[in-house]
Order: structure tokens, then sequence, then C-alpha cells
């Protein structure tokens, strides 16, 4: 079993030409397994816990030894021979190959790259000093082609993960294709831990990256130069741009950002390279992935169970479902404040998020859908006490109000006429 993080280097080494028998070699997996997640392209189901590994006691030991010096497997065999390992050979030598290479990758800074290899991006904070005396901040997300230096940037109000994602997106479109590869720094839109040399991705970043046939790549904590191209151009995007601009919104400010990229900084003359930006960008442009038929969903995804009431509950507010989800886990994707729910692939409504808390939001279909097929549900919920929809099947939840012609009302005030009738 692989992890994602593997499965994500399969793919990467595949789009730059690797065969399957040279990424097996490079990843020190079997060539069976890269064939077989390559004809799948889907990602390692998770597995249940593996049993401990007769190396597990000397893996710390192993470690040192190559800390020391850059020891061969068979030297390190034989010493844990000595210390009562009784494992094969094989296994040092795929574990000893493993470590060595992720130090190697540790260690390597490319400081020029092929057309259409590599991005970086980062984020900055820009202060806006407002009239009142206040200062506010917006952030400016940056990717920068490491082959051309071309440069998409866009400012936004908040650095979520929706955000990040949907800033990729433009950004893929306005550099017209993906890189194989993306060097960040340790961001937790990103990075969400560390496991010794393990890098433990944010999971929906890995499926948005797999979703556009990137590689995604942390800087090592502390190796801000790993990620130099991007980290310069900020100055440049500061001084260029920023210093003495007038701010009024984001909108206006991307519009504007937007033709300087187009009338001036990706038409200089590129001070490493020499040449001028956008014409070592159209040779570039053919070297990149392109983009999927489809845009990735970047919505907020949460989980809920449904209520015996037919409702769930997000945000401090009550929003109703159909009642055939009742007692099931729905899904909600939210993004600028529409909600869509659904259960499985089968969408069951949307809702606007209301201001505030204690809304509850329903919708009049789901009641005449169950008044249809009430019959059927009487015996089913009818009878037993806290069944579902309960509310629902009594009509108590919408309650029928019976309408009276004015003139029987006034009848009633004048007297005469017996009020229970």
């Amino acid at each position: 079993m692989i992890s994602a993080e593997v499965f994500m280097d399969i793919i990467a080494l595949h789009r730059q030409g690797y065969s399957i028998r040279s990424i097996a070699k490079k990843l020190g997996i079997h060539r069976n397994t890269v064939k077989r997640r390559l004809e799948s392209n889907s990602f390692p189901q998770c597995r249940k816990k593996r049993n401990e590994s007769i190396l597990d006691p000397y893996r710390q030991t192993i470690k040192d030894y190559l800390e020391q010096d850059n020891y061969q497997a068979t030297w390190i065999y034989d010493r844990l021979k000595n210390m009562g390992y009784t494992g094969s050979y094989d296994t040092i030598k795929v574990y000893v190959r493993k470590i060595k290479e992720q130090e190697t990758r540790l260690a390597y800074v490319r400081f020029e790259t092929e057309p259409g290899l590599q991005a970086q991006v980062d984020w900055s904070d820009f202060q806006i000093q407002e009239t009142n005396g206040k200062t506010t901040t917006v952030y400016a997300f940056v990717m920068l082609l490491g082959y051309s230096r071309a440069k998409y940037v866009e400012f936004v109000d908040q650095c979520t993960l929706e955000t990040f994602m949907d800033c990729h997106i433009n950004a893929f479109r306005y550099l017209q294709g993906v890189p194989v590869e993306i060097i960040y720094d340790n961001m937790k839109n990103v990075v969400i831990g560390r496991k010794g040399n393990k890098v433990i991705f944010n999971t929906e970043l890995i499926y948005f990256a797999h979703h556009y046939g990137f590689q995604p790549k942390p800087c090592p904590p502390y190796s801000p130069w790993v990620k130099g191209k991007v980290e310069r151009p900020m100055t440049y995007i500061r001084e260029r741009f920023w210093r003495g601009y007038a701010f009024d919104s984001v909108d206006k400010t991307n519009r504007e950002v937007l033709t300087w990229l187009n009338e001036t900084a990706n038409r200089r003359i590129h001070g490493t390279h020499r040449r001028p930006v956008n014409e070592r960008w159209e040779r570039e442009i053919p070297c990149l992935g392109e983009l999927p038929p489809a845009d990735y969903d970047t919505s907020i995804k949460v989980f809920r169970k449904v209520y015996k009431d037919c409702r769930i509950s997000y945000n401090g507010n009550l929003y109703e479902v159909p009642y055939h989800v009742v007692g099931k886990k729905v899904m909600l994707k939210i993004k600028d404040g529409l909600i869509r729910i659904y259960h499985d692939q089968e969408f069951l409504i949307s809702y606007r998020e209301p201001e505030g808390k204690n809304n509850r939001i329903g919708n009049s279909r789901f009641y005449e859908q169950l008044k249809r097929d009430k019959k059927q549900l009487s015996g089913k919920y009818g009878k037993k006490k806290g069944k579902a929809t309960r509310g629902l099947t009594t009509d108590s939840l919408y309650p029928q109000v019976e309408y009276r012609p004015i003139t029987e009302y006034e009848q009633f005030a004048q007297g005469g006429v017996a009020w229970n009738n």
C-alpha cells in the first residue's frame, strides 16, 4: 500500500516521461505497483493499520548511522545482524534507499528549470491605511513560472483554502496551462504536519493537485532560498505596482494589476535570463499541462447527520431536507453564501445562508412530497413514539389554517352565533 504522496510522485514522474521501470527504481517500489496506480489513476484507499514490521525496532538506528556517514546498506545490514535483526537484506536495502532519496530531495535546489516543469507560489500581505485611520490588510497570491518568470497576481481579502484553490484556477487560466510541480513554503493550506522527514499534506489540496495534474512540493523548513524565484518578485510588486497605489476595492485592484501584468511585468527584460518574459513564456506554454474539462469544486465540504425532524444543523441554523435521508449523513458544499446539500451523488436542495443564527429554513415541496406519500408512510412512522418525520406526518411543522369569509366573523362580532360551530 502506498501513500497519497507517493502516488503523486508516480503521476508527476510519468508526466515527465519516465518509464514504469524507472519510476519504480526511483521511488523504491515494485513496477507492478506503479503500473496499477497509473492504470487506475485514482488515489490508493486507506487500509487497516499495518502490523508491526520486523524493521521497526531498528529504524532509528539506521537513521543514526546515515546521519554519521553515507554508509552502504550492506554495512548497515552486517551491524544490525549483530544486534539481533533477523530480517532480509532486501528490507534494509529498500529502507536505506528511501532515506537517502529523501535527503537528496531535501538538499536539492533547482536554480533554473526546464519549460513547463516548475512554478512557485506564495502569499504576501499588503497594508491599507483608511481615511478614518484604521489599518486593514489584503493579501496577494502570486504564481510564477520557473522557466519564463511569467507571473500571475491576485489580491484577496482572506487566505482561506477555498480562496487559495480559486487563485490557482485563475492562475492556470492566465498562464495557459499547469506546470508539472509547484513549490510552496510550509503554509497550512499545503502542509498540515510532518512526521520525521515525511510531509503530511492537506488532503483537499492533494485531491485538487490530482485533478489538475501537478505535484505539490513543500520547501524544507527554514529554507526560504529554495523558493527564491517567487520571493524576489514580491519586492518587485511592492515597489513597481503597490508603492503609491490608491486602493479602492479588491475587484478594482485585480483589474488594474492584470493590466500591469500584461503591459509591464510580463513584458520586461528579466534580470536573470536577459530575455523578454513574454518571449520565454510563449515557448513555455506548449510544455504546460492542459487544463481539465471542468474546474475543481472548491466549495467547503462538511458532513451532517439528518435529525428525526428532517433537519440538519450548520453554523447555528437549521435546514430542512427530504424525509428519505433521515438518520443518514449528507454532505454540504458551501461557497459564496450558497449551501448545496447532497446525499451520495443525489442533489437534494440548495439554500442561501441567512444572516445571523437560530434560523429555521425549509422548503414547502418537502411537505407536499411527504403528504402524497402519507398513506404509505403512516404505518411505518405514525405508530411508534419518536420515529422520524413525526412532525411532518402529523402536519405539526406546517399547520393548515382554515380560511373563512370576513362576513362570518362579522356575525360573531354582532352576537347570536355560537363560536364553536
